[in-house]
């Protein structure tokens, strides 16, 4: 088992055009994630936002509830239309009242792949070895089962809003 790297994957039964504006519309993104953001993605923009309760599944709305209004950023890296969507930002960084500017990124890549009948959606979460031995460990297990509920609320969100 890799300890630094997240892999994830979900067949989606939805236009590989409608998956991409899930991904790629920061105000549909933070819908489904949990994150309100202050204006649209953009390669290289540094996005600030907050942690807010997702619409999508009440269980995982509740879990994020103790985390609700905490700040955060994500950079923009790559956009390329129907195909990958990525972002850098700093895992796990939810405990209030500390910088966590001085650390290193993970990576986070939405890779679309259109396949019979949908899409294969492979998201991949990499550069947890370069996190601080101190939180690392606990940020890998949290992203990691995150990135399970993730797959399953993006997959919510698009048949309840198609």
């Amino acid at each position: 088992m890799s300890t630094d790297r997240i892999e994830k994957k979900i067949f989606l039964r939805a236009p590989r055009k409608r998956v991409w504006h899930a991904l790629a519309d920061s105000a549909e993104f933070g819908t489904w994630f949990g994150m309100k953001f202050d204006g649209p993605f953009t390669p290289g923009a540094c996005m600030r936002g907050v942690i807010v309760p997702t619409t999508v599944d009440p269980e995982v709305a509740k879990a994020q509830k103790e985390y609700e209004g905490i700040p955060f950023e994500i950079t923009i890296e790559q956009m390329e239309p129907e195909r990958l969507f990525s972002f850098r930002w700093h895992p796990f960084a939810v405990e209030r009242g500390v910088d966590y500017s001085v650390e290193p990124t993970t990576l986070v890549v939405f890779a679309l792949e259109e396949v019979a009948e949908g899409v294969m959606l492979t998201v991949t979460e990499s550069g947890f070895d370069r996190i601080p031995l101190a939180r690392r460990a606990k940020a890998f297990t949290a992203n990691e089962q995150g990135w399970g509920m993730v797959v399953k609320l993006i997959e919510g969100y698009l048949v309840h809003a198609p």
